[in-house]
């Protein structure tokens, strides 16, 4: 649910955690914890926070964005799962999507096309949805064929948002 900045302060009352120190303690707990269920959590909590608009400016100053995109390389479904939730949220933003495609988010997001858990594969099709939105990218040879191949699935999830980004993307002469 989206906030306004007048229900943050009434909720977090006047000697609260803001939500931007609340936003620093977690990338805190995220880089020092070693017990996995935590680092788990902490992940989907900062993905979850990429969601609302009025967290948008203070995850670009925490540069959770970066960590994001670093833990598309973890090895880790759960984590991977949670980065990708995390990007795709935060890439309403037009800053932030053009701060993921300056830092090579496209090609790291793209890697993910094919992985063998159908929610990473999902998750990154859409991701890369919401990245090619605002930009005059020229759609890369390889994704065109791996999104083909998504269209030609037999799974109707794949099927239709391959063709979904078919439609928007290549239709369009990118």
């Amino acid at each position: 649910m989206f906030t306004r900045r007048d229900q943050l302060i009434q909720r977090t009352g006047e000697f609260g955690v803001g939500r931007y120190d609340f936003l620093k303690q977690l990338i805190n707990e995220f880089t020092k914890t070693t017990v996995y269920e935590n680092k788990r959590q902490t992940l989907a909590n900062l993905a979850n926070f990429a969601y609302d608009p009025i967290n948008y400016n203070f995850i670009k100053q925490l540069h959770v964005i970066d960590l994001f995109l670093a833990e598309l390389s973890n090895g880790d479904e759960e984590l991977i799962h949670f980065a990708l939730g995390g990007l795709c949220n935060i890439a309403c933003d037009p800053e932030s999507r053009d701060y993921i495609v300056a830092l090579n988010g496209i090609k790291l997001i793209s890697d993910l096309l094919l992985h063998d858990n159908e929610e990473i594969s999902l998750n990154a099709l859409t991701t890369l949805f919401y990245l090619f939105e605002s930009h005059n990218i020229v759609i890369p040879n390889d994704l065109k064929s791996t999104v083909m191949q998504y269209e030609s699935s037999n799974n109707r999830r794949f099927k239709n948002l391959g063709s979904v980004f078919l439609q928007t993307y290549l239709d369009n002469g990118k």
